[in-house]
């Protein structure tokens, strides 16, 4: 079955919408890549200042491939050159599960 991992980014008020803008500007750098399944960034409503990034995967080998492949040239500011970007996150956690169970809704 399949993997899932979830990066923890705590994000301070006043950086909140540049994060949402980071990750809307990156939309579609990570779904062609081969193992990848969905993708979700979660807002924290209440008592947190901790981000949800979801991201589940067919294997760990496809995660992997895409860390040390297309996820790191996009974390690498804008190529050669151009001026690094500071991150909106003050810290990362990353947890990882295996999926072991799973539901859909019923088809009528």
């Amino acid at each position: 079955m399949s993997i899932v991992k979830i990066n923890v980014l705590t994000v301070p008020a006043e950086q909140r919408e540049l994060l949402e803008q980071r990750f809307a500007a990156r939309a579609g750098s990570v779904e062609s890549s081969d193992g990848f399944e969905w993708f979700e960034l979660l807002r924290p409503v209440e008592g947190t200042d901790e981000y949800l990034v979801y991201t589940r995967w067919r294997d760990e080998e496809s995660y992997k491939a895409w860390m040390e492949g297309s996820m790191r040239q996009a974390h690498q500011g804008g190529g050669e050159g151009a001026p690094k970007q500071r991150p909106a996150a003050t810290g990362s956690t990353l947890w990882s599960f295996d999926v072991v169970q799973q539901a859909a809704p019923k088809q009528d």
